[in-house]
């Protein structure tokens, strides 16, 4: 039996929980050993650092022996693993890489955010710093409900994994901030999209 990839990951961080959704959707969950990890900026804890010297999850060890690190790059390893074109060839590819990386940049400034209230000392927070990082947030949100709506009816695509976990951490980690307001076509979208099993069976837990 060949040996299995081994992926480390956290239940509470969204760009692992892409991964995941993506190894549900392309039937590949049973060559993926999952390794529990936890740690912050601060701590590193069980990060592995000594296959991504930047302490952040995911990584995923191939049965070659080869560390792959970054969301993206991994799940476009595991897309071409499988064959599944969840990244579209051609012209087709472009808006949903951009997609990806809107959604990867939400994530990447609500985790800022949750750093700053969980770790940071109360009295050394920066409230403006804290509210600029939800102005991207926000600002990307109002882009997506804009402009991206078309593109969010369309066959599923890494895009849109992307952008339901970037949503889902919202959830999880900001629900006061009320993402849903003004913005009913996202979240109508985002109903639907979220009773996939893959994204039901990845839901964050704290």
């Amino acid at each position: 039996m060949p040996e299995k990839m081994r992926l480390y990951h956290s239940p509470t961080t969204p760009f692992g929980r892409k991964v995941a959704v993506l190894l549900m959707e392309t039937g590949q969950e049973a060559d993926v050993e999952v390794v529990e990890v936890a740690g912050t900026p601060l701590a590193p804890g069980s990060l592995p650092l000594d296959r991504n010297p930047l302490g952040k999850i995911p990584a995923l060890d191939r049965a070659d022996g080869g560390t792959l690190y970054d969301s993206r790059v991994i799940c476009r390893y595991l897309d071409e693993r499988a064959g599944s074109g969840l990244y579209p060839k051609g012209e087709a590819l472009w808006p949903t890489l951009t997609l990806e990386a809107t959604a990867d940049g939400m994530m990447d400034a609500g985790v800022l955010m949750a750093y700053e209230m969980r770790i940071r000392p109360e009295d050394k927070r920066f409230a403006h710093w804290t509210e600029a990082q939800w102005g991207k947030i926000a600002r990307a949100l109002d882009h997506l409900e804009a402009n991206r709506l078309p593109q969010l009816a369309g066959p599923l695509d890494m895009g849109q994994i992307a952008l339901a976990c970037a949503l889902g951490y919202l959830d999880f980690r900001h629900d006061a901030r009320g993402w849903r307001n003004g913005r009913p076509g996202l979240a109508k979208w985002f109903e639907t999209i979220s009773r996939r099993p893959s994204l039901m069976a990845t839901v964050p837990q704290a």
